[in-house]
């Protein structure tokens, strides 16, 4: 390493050029390129191999600003330290590793300080140095944790949701049972909001485990409500079922709550590193228990409302016979054709047909406006002509003897 004398700043001498013009006498210096067939050659000045002895940097001679040659030696002063070892690359990129740990002490600064480095300071370094980067060590064990639990999550779900839909042969009922997920993680949320404590790698882990305890007490509601519903109405079920069922819910869920809550004031290090994990059970369980008793019944009930149009309409369409069968055939029909005269159209020909072209929208925007008006002026039409032949049938069987 080269430093500059006082003698050296005197004179004028920066370290810099002094740096290039060492090199430039040891490495030479490429004066022309020029063309040789179909390759390139290259002309280098370059200082005889007897010049590059050991005593090169005592010998060499500098020039000053003022025109006067000065030796090297006494402008600068040579240390002597053992240099790079190796240089890594990756895809033929030069590599280098900047690493440092972070306190453990106290898991909210160490995000803090994560996300600052994520957000401010590497983006900044990049943009002026012209670099790239990428977040290692522990941090890149985090990312890859956090990718794998994702997708953990998402086949758990999956594999619940297909077992459930297996079991309770339907594949709505699973619905209503996995919908108290994710207002579960709502109040993992709100409790790391009351205790201040961010979203860590540790909350998805408890994340997982709220997922099990919650469905296991959503199955005990509904099926319990599915027995009680054999022999009466669904909202009586429901009732019975919720009271039956109360019991074993707040059971399972208060004993896991109140056996984590003394984590939850724990002060040591490693307390600490848990409290994520601690505080998405108990405020995710808390809350998701009173969801559960709630949420659920009112799913089912909900379910069973908008089940009934379609159920009708089945029914109305399997059927053989009758004004009301008729009309709903020829409905459907209808629909069909109007699909095709719109959005089939304009998909085909890329415009609507002359006597429908009349909206100052472009061609498929008008389709669709012209397929839901249309739409529903036709299943108004076939309610109407539903209920009329409905009511005439009723009156006619009144009037027979």
């Amino acid at each position: 390493m080269l430093e500059l004398t006082a003698h050296g700043q005197a004179l004028g001498f920066d370290i810099d050029d002094l740096g290039r013009t060492l090199r430039n006498r040891v490495t030479g210096i490429e004066a022309a390129t020029f063309p040789d067939g179909p390759r390139s050659a290259t002309v280098r000045v370059e200082l005889p191999e007897t010049d590059l002895s050991a005593d090169f940097l005592d010998s060499m001679m500098v020039r000053s600003d003022s025109g006067h040659y000065v030796p090297l030696a006494d402008i600068v002063t040579v240390t002597t330290r053992t240099g790079f070892s190796t240089v890594r690359r990756e895809n033929g990129l030069r590599v280098v590793n900047v690493s440092g740990d972070i306190s453990e002490d106290d898991p909210a600064r160490a995000a803090e300080i994560t996300r600052t480095l994520e957000a401010d300071i590497l983006p900044q370094i990049a943009g002026i140095h012209r670099v790239e980067y990428r977040m290692g060590g522990l941090s890149e064990q985090e990312d890859a944790f956090l990718a794998d639990a994702r997708l953990g999550l998402m086949l758990t779900l999956l594999g619940i949701y297909l077992v459930l839909a297996l079991v309770f042969a339907s594949w709505a009922r699973p619905i209503a049972v996995m919908a108290v997920i994710p207002f579960g993680l709502v109040g993992a949320i709100w409790g790391h909001a009351q205790w201040d404590v961010p979203l860590s790698m540790f909350s998805v882990v408890g994340l997982l485990g709220m997922t099990g305890i919650i469905i296991n007490d959503s199955i005990v509601l509904v099926t319990a409500i599915d027995g009680h519903a054999k022999g009466r109405g669904l909202i009586p079920a429901i009732i019975e079922g919720a009271s039956d069922r109360l019991r074993a819910v707040l059971l399972t869920t208060l004993t896991t709550v109140m056996g984590l809550a003394p984590l939850l004031f724990e002060r040591s290090t490693q307390a600490q590193f848990l409290k994520p994990t601690v505080i998405t059970l108990v405020y995710g369980l808390g809350f998701g228990m009173v969801l559960v008793l709630i949420l659920v019944p009112a799913l089912l009930a909900i379910g069973r409302d908008l089940s009934r149009p379609f159920t009708a309409l089945r029914r109305g369409w399997q059927a053989r016979r009758g004004g009301v069968a008729r009309l709903m055939h020829g409905t459907g029909i209808a629909l069909v054709v109007w699909l095709i005269a719109t959005v089939g159209w304009v998909l085909a020909t890329g415009a609507l047909p002359a006597p429908l072209d009349h909206l100052p929208l472009a061609p498929m925007q008008a389709a669709l406006v012209l397929q839901a008006g249309g739409s529903a002026i036709l299943i108004s039409a076939a309610w109407l002509g539903a209920a009329l032949t409905t009511h005439t049938r009723r009156q006619s069987g009144l009037r027979r003897p």
